[in-house]
């Protein structure tokens, strides 16, 4: 790393601690980011020559400009959502708001995204850079809305990725120390689709079940279905994953009752297991007409699979390279987990990596769980990798 980066980023590090840990304090959920894009509008203000526009598909969505006015251009994604999370840290920036947290790093992403922009706003005031980046400051990642729709498609629909050439993200990994990162070619994270599904008998009396028809008992044959399908009927090779997340019915000792709710996930990579399991499932269903029920099955698709460009990834890996040659790089897939940001790699080239941020005091702090934590040496490190990445491209594609 060159020795004026370093300076730069060192100057802007406990502003960034600063950011993450304001962010963090006052998490708002999906949908609901009122306060923290008015936060993000406030920062990137103070950014010269940054254009900022607001609403942009949504209304806590924000997009920063800075551009020489021709030239290629980059877009930075950074989610600034919160989960309906009751965080247990102990630090003094814990969660203001009771029931809610940033328990998968959001907060952290949206610091870096500032701290790129910050430090890219002075190069392209001193004519350093030619070309255009775009800051996306995306609501709700992790939620979709009444419509199944997450943030990135509204972004997207209006015009957000517009006149784009290729689009980065960056994601806390607590599962990886601090020097390791995960960049990974292909499909590296999941298809997501939710399904929501209603057994229908006659229910009856608990002591005359001869009389009717046991939605109850018509759930063991069925769960016995479903579990087979990824395991039978899905190649072993192939990532894949049916997960029940929820069953009700009932409300009395002595009652069968008539119906059985139920819904859950569906994750795979590959668009046609996905196409696959969708009909698989239906099958599986069909085990209650057997046994004299009915059932009301409804799959919605919400994200696509990241898939993750091998030429975008190979402007990361270099950068990366460059600037910490002794970190260990990664070329796994992230997992079954879903991303929305697959919406903006499915629409132009575009690629995500994912930055150790492990703590090193021995508890396990996931994502998505109650203690989850980073370590903040990693936030000059993004904005390192960030800012770098983008110097290279609008270098190289002059």
């Amino acid at each position: 790393m060159s020795n004026a980066m370093v300076l730069s980023i060192e100057e802007i590090t406990s502003q960034l601690i600063e950011w993450r840990r304001k962010l963090h304090m006052n998490p708002e959920v999906s949908f609901q980011e009122v306060e923290t894009a008015q936060f993000i509008v406030q920062e990137l203000g103070k950014v010269p020559g940054m254009k900022v526009e607001t609403e942009v598909g949504y209304p806590t969505a924000v997009v920063g400009t800075l551009s020489s006015g021709s030239g290629p251009a980059i877009a930075l994604r950074a989610d600034i959502d919160a989960l309906p999370i009751y965080e247990e840290n102990n630090h003094n920036y814990k969660s203001r708001n009771e029931g809610v947290m940033h328990a998968c790093g959001h907060d952290a992403h949206t610091a870096i995204a500032l701290g790129t922009a910050t430090l890219l706003g002075k190069k392209f005031e001193n004519g350093e850079m030619h070309g255009t980046v775009k800051f996306l400051f995306q609501p709700a990642e992790e939620m979709a809305d009444e419509h199944g729709s997450t943030g990135a498609p509204y972004m997207i629909q209006a015009g957000a990725l517009d006149n784009v050439d290729c689009v980065i993200a960056l994601h806390m990994s607590p599962e990886n120390e601090l020097g390791e990162v995960k960049v990974h070619d292909g499909y590296s994270m999941a298809n997501v689709d939710v399904f929501e599904a209603v057994i229908s008998g006659t229910g009856g009396h608990g002591a005359y079940p001869h009389l009717g028809t046991d939605p109850i008992w018509m759930l063991g044959p069925l769960l016995q279905a479903l579990h087979g399908v990824v395991a039978r009927r899905i190649s072993p090779l192939e990532p894949a994953v049916i997960s029940l997340g929820s069953v009700h019915c009932g409300s009395a000792s002595n009652v069968i009752p008539s119906e059985v709710t139920m819904n859950g996930t569906i994750r795979s990579y590959d668009p046609n297991v996905r196409t696959i399991l969708h009909a698989e499932l239906e099958k599986a269903f069909s085990v209650v007409h057997a046994l004299g029920g009915e059932y009301q099955l409804k799959i919605t698709p919400e994200d696509p699979a990241l898939k993750n460009d091998p030429v975008v990834n190979e402007l990361l890996r270099r950068t990366i390279t460059d600037l910490y040659p002794d970190y260990k790089m990664l070329n796994t897939p992230f997992g079954l987990g879903g991303e929305d940001f697959a919406h903006m790699t499915q629409a132009i080239p575009g690629a995500m990596f994912f930055l150790g941020c492990a703590v090193s005091d021995g508890k396990v702090r996931d994502l998505h769980t109650p203690n989850f934590d980073i370590d903040e040496r990693v936030l000059p490190v993004g904005v390192a990798i960030l800012e770098g990445a983008v110097a290279r491209f609008l270098k190289n594609r002059k």
